[in-house]
């Protein structure tokens, strides 16, 4: 099945390892086979590798955007992954670590990316909280 990526002017993405950008223009790309494709907006950086939640995305994308980099990160995941879900007791948020270890058992690394994504989503919601309700203290 083709993956259609509608293209917003100026936006990057990584297409099997190349970092590829759109012109000046909205584009629309069909890829007619399977290819590893990550858009700018789910792209890490190293330095931006700082919480928990992020030690375990980084290398999971690593896998996806190159398998042969597979065997040189899985131990950081595995630790990483354990260490966040000693750290939890959300039953959601659990049931989406396992999904990513099992996906990237499979080798399904773009699913086990999609799962990290909900860690660190959920990671950003607790500080959002957090801070929030500091905030409201330091307020009054």
């Amino acid at each position: 099945m083709p993956l259609k990526l509608s293209l917003k002017p100026g936006e990057k993405f990584v297409l099997n390892g190349a970092v590829v950008q759109n012109g000046d223009r909205r584009g629309v790309l069909i890829l007619q086979n399977k290819a590893s494709v990550l858009r700018e907006k789910d792209i890490m950086q190293v330095e931006d590798v700082k919480t928990p939640a992020t030690r375990i995305y980084f290398p999971v994308m690593m896998m996806y955007l190159d398998e042969s980099a597979a065997p040189k990160v899985y131990d950081e995941f595995t630790r990483r992954l354990t260490e966040f879900m000693s750290a939890t007791r959300n039953p959601d948020i659990l049931a989406e670590c396992v999904a990513a270890s099992r996906h990237v058992m499979a080798r399904e690394y773009y699913k086990a990316l999609m799962s990290a994504r909900k860690l660190v989503d959920y990671e950003e919601q607790l500080s959002n909280v957090a801070s929030g309700v500091q905030d409201r203290g330091d307020a009054g």
